[in-house]
């Protein structure tokens, strides 16, 4: 018999005087612990097998339903905040992560540079759309006073008129298509795994613009 039930020999049986009722006493009942394991979602296992030649080279059929799930989950949710935000207040996704990232900087102004790297892009990409927020009234460029040859990004009061709701609208889309789809483990797990994909992509890249 199994260490988790309970055997006859732990059992014993009395009656109290006049009683009508059995107590029945039970010695220590043994825990057993089991360690927590991932268990696939119903989603992610499917009954029928992937044709290799709907594989990428080199993975496996679990790789390259997972691979897919991100790919399409991330393109349908981006997709989905760029058109909440040009229905509503007229932004482009770029345009809002520049405006915001402004907003919330020192004095609201901020290098073209530091724009680049928060963003994640090209500094000529941050160039051409804050020339384009610029000509919509929205930011100002100047020359740095430390650095002549830097040049600074600005938010204007009409710029912030034009963020602020736009935070609420993005605020409420991320928490409801994205954060509430999973439990505050899965969110923790989900940004652990995104960190350990940024992260040597981050080093490389600065390793690369550090070349000669």
């Amino acid at each position: 018999m199994s260490s988790a039930m309970l055997s006859s020999s732990n059992l014993q049986e009395t009656f109290s005087p006049g009683a009508s009722v059995a107590v029945v006493e039970a010695g220590p009942v043994p825990v057993v612990t089991r360690r927590d394991r991932w268990i696939p979602s119903a989603e992610a296992v499917e009954t029928s097998p992937l044709p290799p030649a709907d594989r990428l080279p080199g993975l496996d059929e679990m790789e390259q339903r997972c691979w897919q799930v991100f790919l399409e989950s991330s393109t349908r949710l981006l997709e989905m905040l760029e058109r909440r935000l040009v229905d509503a207040h007229r932004l482009t996704m770029f345009e809002f992560l520049l405006l915001d990232f402004l907003a919330r900087s020192n004095g609201g102004s901020a290098r073209m540079g530091d724009l680049a790297q928060e963003l994640a892009v090209g500094p000529s990409r941050v160039t051409q759309q804050i020339q384009r927020l610029e000509a919509d009234g929205l930011v100002r460029r100047s020359r740095s006073n430390n650095d002549g040859r830097g040049v600074i990004a600005s938010i204007t009061r009409d710029g912030r008129a034009r963020v602020k709701p736009a935070v609420r609208t993005y605020a409420v889309a991320v928490r409801r298509h994205y954060l509430d789809q999973m439990s505050r483990r899965q969110m923790i797990a989900m940004g652990d795994s995104c960190r350990r994909v940024s992260h040597p992509l981050k080093v490389s890249r600065d390793a690369e613009k550090c070349t000669p």
